[in-house]
C-alpha cells in the first residue's frame, strides 16, 4: 500500500509546485523582455526626435538661394548627426536601427545597407508604426529560441507619419538574464520537492502505521497470540476508531476462545473422575465374570478409549493456550533423547526406529513443546509403521531453519486424506482398528504454533508418510 500511495503523493506535490513555478517562471521572462521593450522604446523615441528635424520641408521657392542653401546644410548636418548616432549606437549595443521613410527608402541604416524585412516580426512592426502605433507587444522570447526582437516608432510631423525608426535587437543578453533568472526558482523548486518527498514519506507512513500495527495484530492472533493488541496512539482519527474496533474485536474472541477451552477443559476434568471410577466397577465386575468374556474385554477397551481421549482433550486445550518459554535449543539432542525414548515401544512392535543428520544443531523453541510435538509425531509414524519395516528420524539445518523429518515405512495416504491429516478427531477410514483418538496431530501443531514453528505432511518414498517439523533459528 505505501507503494501506490508514496507515489500518489508525491505526484500530486509535483504537480503543485509546477502549477505554481511554471507561471512564475514565464512571469519573470516576460518582465526581463518587457524591461528590454522598454529600452528599445525609449531608443526609437530619442532617434525619432532626431529624424524628425531631417525631414524638415526645405524652404520655399521664392526665398533667398543663400536662405535655401543655409538651410539644405543644417538638414544635411543633421541627417550626418543622425546617421553617426545609429552607426555609434550599432557598434555599441550591436542593434541595428535605422530610419526610413514611408515608401521604405533609408534616410539612414547601420549598418549601412540594412533594409526593411520583407516579413516577419520586423515587417509587421514596421506597418504598425506607419499606422501611428508604437510597438509594444512583441512575441515573447524564451531561453531555447534564437529569434530577435523589433521595434519601431513613428515619426511624426503635422500629424503624419513621415518616416519610421526601427530596432532590430539580439535576444543572447535577455535569453542569459531569463535563464540567471530562473536559477534561484529552479533551485527553490528543487528544495520544495525535496520538501515534498519528505513530507510525503512522512504522511504516508503517520497513515499507514496503524495499518501496519493492524497487519501485526492480526498476524499475532491469526498464528495463536491471543493478547497482541494495536496501540491506537497514532494515524488518522478513522484508523484510531478501527484500531479501538480491532481491540474489541480480539478481547471479545480471546474471552470466547477462553471459555471454550476452559469448558473443555473443565469437562474433560469433571468427566475424568465419574471415568475411572467406572473403569474401577468394570474391573471389580470382571472378576466376576469367566475369564475370555468378549463382552467384557470391549466394555473395558472403549472405557480405556474413552479416557484416552478425555486426556487428548485436555491435553490440546492446555497446547491451545499454555505460555511458551522459547529459548535456543539443542533440536539434534531433543531428537535423539526422543529416539532413544521411543525405541523400546518400536521394538516390541518389531520395528526399526533409526535417526540421523545432524547431532547438535539449534533452533528457537520450548524444549517440553518439542518434545511433546515429536512424541506425537513418532508415536503416530510407529503406531502405523507394520513389523519388520523402519521409522527414521532425521535433524537438518538449511538456512535460517532447522527440520526435523519423521518418515515411516507405513501405507501412506491418499491425496484427499493428506489434506485432512491434523484435523480434530479425524482418522482415516482405513485405519479404524488402529489405536487412538485422532487428537495427536492437532496437539503436535499447537504446540509448535506458539513457538512460530510448523508441522507438515508429505507423502514418502516409495511408501508410507513423510512429517516435517520446521524451526526457526532466529528468534521470533
Amino acid at each position: 500500500m505505501r507503494a501506490r500511495l508514496l507515489p500518489l503523493l508525491i505526484v500530486l506535490m509535483a504537480g503543485v509546485l509546477l502549477a505554481l513555478g511554471f507561471p512564475l517562471a514565464a512571469s519573470m521572462a516576460a518582465a526581463q523582455q518587457q524591461r528590454l521593450v522598454i529600452d528599445r522604446i525609449d531608443d526609437t523615441a530619442r532617434f525619432a526626435a532626431l529624424a524628425q528635424f531631417v525631414t524638415e520641408r526645405p524652404p520655399p521657392e521664392g526665398r533667398a538661394n543663400a536662405e535655401r542653401r543655409v538651410a539644405e546644410e543644417a538638414q544635411d548636418e543633421r541627417l550626418a548627426t543622425l546617421t553617426q548616432e545609429l552607426a555609434r549606437y550599432h557598434e555599441l549595443y550591436g542593434i541595428r536601427a535605422a530610419v526610413f521613410y514611408r515608401d521604405g527608402r533609408a534616410m539612414a541604416a547601420a549598418p549601412d545597407g540594412w533594409r526593411i524585412p520583407r516579413a516577419g516580426q520586423g515587417a509587421a512592426a514596421f506597418a504598425e508604426a506607419l499606422a501611428g502605433r508604437r510597438s509594444h507587444d512583441p512575441p515573447q522570447v524564451w531561453p531555447w529560441q534564437t529569434s530577435r526582437i523589433a521595434v519601431a516608432s513613428p515619426v511624426i510631423r503635422d500629424g503624419d507619419v513621415v518616416a519610421v525608426v526601427l530596432t532590430d535587437s539580439p535576444t543572447g543578453p535577455l535569453r542569459s538574464r531569463i535563464l540567471r533568472a530562473w536559477l534561484p526558482l529552479a533551485a527553490g523548486e528543487a528544495a520544495a520537492m525535496l520538501l515534498a518527498l519528505g513530507a510525503a514519506s512522512r504522511l504516508a507512513g503517520w497513515v499507514l502505521r496503524p495499518v501496519r500495527d493492524l497487519d501485526k495484530a492480526a498476524h499475532d492472533i491469526s498464528t495463536g497470540r491471543l493478547t497482541s493488541r494495536v496501540a491506537a496512539a497514532g494515524g488518522p482519527p478513522e484508523l484510531r476508531r478501527l484500531a479501538h474496533s480491532f481491540n474489541e474485536m480480539a478481547d471479545h474472541v480471546e474471552d470466547i476462545l477462553e471459555q471454550q477451552r476452559a469448558f473443555v477443559a473443565d469437562a474433560s476434568h469433571q468427566l475424568r473422575n465419574p471415568l475411572s471410577a467406572l473403569l474401577l466397577r468394570i474391573e471389580l465386575l470382571g472378576l466376576q465374570l469367566p475369564e475370555g468374556s468378549a463382552d467384557f474385554a470391549s466394555v473395558q477397551s472403549e472405557g480405556k478409549r474413552l479416557a484416552r481421549v478425555l486426556d487428548d482433550l485436555l491435553g490440546l486445550a492446555t497446547a491451545e493456550h499454555s505460555r511458551t518459554d522459547l529459548r535456543l535449543t539443542d533440536v539434534g539432542e531433543i531428537a535423539a533423547e526422543r529416539v532413544a525414548a521411543w525405541r523400546p515401544v518400536a521394538e516390541r512392535k518389531g520395528v526399526t526406529l533409526n535417526s540421523a543428520g545432524a547431532t547438535a544443531v539449534t533452533a528457537w523453541a520450548d524444549p517440553v513443546a518439542l518434545s511433546s510435538a515429536l512424541d506425537a509425531v513418532v508415536d503416530n509414524a510407529v503406531k502405523f509403521t507394520p513389523g519388520g519395516a523402519a521409522v527414521t528420524v532425521s535433524v537438518a539445518a538449511a538456512g535460517d531453519q532447522v527440520t526435523i523429518e519423521v518418515a515411516d515405512g507405513g501405507p501412506g495416504l491418499t491425496p484427499d486424506e493428506l489434506e485432512r491429516i491434523g484435523d480434530r478427531f479425524w482418522r482415516s477410514s482405513r485405519h479404524q482398528n488402529v489405536s487412538g483418538s485422532g487428537l495427536g496431530l492437532s496437539i503436535a501443531r499447537a504446540l509448535l504454533a506458539a513457538g512460530d514453528a510448523t508441522l507438515a505432511h508429505t507423502p514418502g518414498d516409495p511408501n508410507g508418510l513423510r512429517a516435517t517439523l520446521t524451526l526457526p533459528r532466529t528468534a521470533p
